[in-house]
């Protein structure tokens, strides 16, 4: 992080680019992430695998560098016999791998993934856990109080799919120090959990930890009308880094329907973006370097978008 600014002041000067999918780039690679811990596991068993991968994102041009604890949870680890203290250790890592691939150059958002992430069967795309906002904010904590002690510049509280979930995540984090940035996955309009967008952003309206609110892990087709209703409803800066526009069918255990968000389409959907609010701007599941350096060339060329650089 740049020592004479903020993540929310870099918000404030400009648009910030995202990295891309970091599981597709680790399949890139070669790595297997059939494991229920997803990528997390190679934080493990293969953390130069990850640090690789970030450092892919880095040199297309991401300027915010998303860690690979989405799926990493105190839980998970317990499945595979890793205690508290070591998994607080792999959170740790999580994010000093990402520091180390940006070489100085780059944010680093720490990835705070849904209480559906860590039961590795799609139901973060469903929210309704049958889970009090109590209990899911119990489960939360932890995990950002470790993350937290590793001191990203931001903590990606993202792929939310319920405005429960949301306030659970956001009473986790209160008092960390650390900024938030909160995206919901949506469809067709409302989030996962089938709540109006209006009401699941309001969830982040008046907090000021909370830098920037938005959308991730979706359908780009419709993401510039869930930024503008964010903004309307939060008066904050979004986010936004969606799917490539194939859709996760869970049961299968694989992508479906053809991309809509890679190279050739990410210079007008990101004008799309900005000119909705979007000042955090990227790729989620399926977006690769090539879509990236596509993106941060859209900004460079003229008429585009300057960047604020971390």
């Amino acid at each position: 992080m740049a020592p004479d600014r903020t993540f929310a002041r870099a918000l404030a000067d400009g648009v910030l680019l995202l990295d891309g999918g970091l599981s597709n780039e680790l399949e890139a690679q070669g790595c297997d992430l059939s494991d229920a811990l997803w990528s997390a596991r190679l934080l493990a068993d293969a953390p130069d695998r990850i640090e690789a991968a970030h450092a892919a994102y880095a040199r297309a041009g991401a300027q915010v560098l998303i860690t690979a604890g989405y799926q990493a949870t105190f839980e998970g680890f317990a499945r595979r016999g890793i205690g508290r203290a070591a998994t607080a250790a792999l959170l740790g890592r999580s994010v000093s791998l990402a520091r180390a691939a940006g070489r100085g150059r780059a944010w680093v958002a720490a990835s705070v993934g849904p209480y559906g992430a860590m039961l590795a069967d799609g139901s973060e795309y469903r929210g309704r856990y049958g889970l009090s906002v109590r209990e899911l904010e119990a489960f939360h904590r932890p995990r950002v109080e470790a993350l937290a002690a590793a001191e990203p510049d931001v903590l990606a509280l993202e792929t939310v799919p319920d405005a429960d979930e949301a306030e659970a995540l956001l009473r986790a984090v209160a008092g960390c120090g650390v900024p938030v940035w909160l995206s919901y996955t949506v469809a067709d309009g409302r989030t996962r959990a089938g709540q109006e967008q209006a009401d699941a952003f309001a969830v982040a309206a008046g907090n000021d930890q909370v830098v920037a609110v938005g959308v991730n892990c979706c359908n780009p087709a419709g993401a510039a009308e869930a930024l503008a209703v964010a903004a309307e409803v939060t008066g904050k800066p979004g986010v936004v880094y969606p799917n490539s526009g194939e859709r996760w069918d869970a049961g299968a255990g694989a992508w479906r329907g053809a991309a809509a968000f890679g190279p050739a389409e990410a210079p007008g959907l990101a004008a799309a973006w900005v000119a909705a609010g979007a000042r955090l701007v990227g790729g989620c599941c399926r977006v690769g370097p090539g879509t990236i350096a596509a993106l941060e060339a859209g900004f460079r060329a003229p008429g585009g978008r300057s960047t604020g650089r971390g």
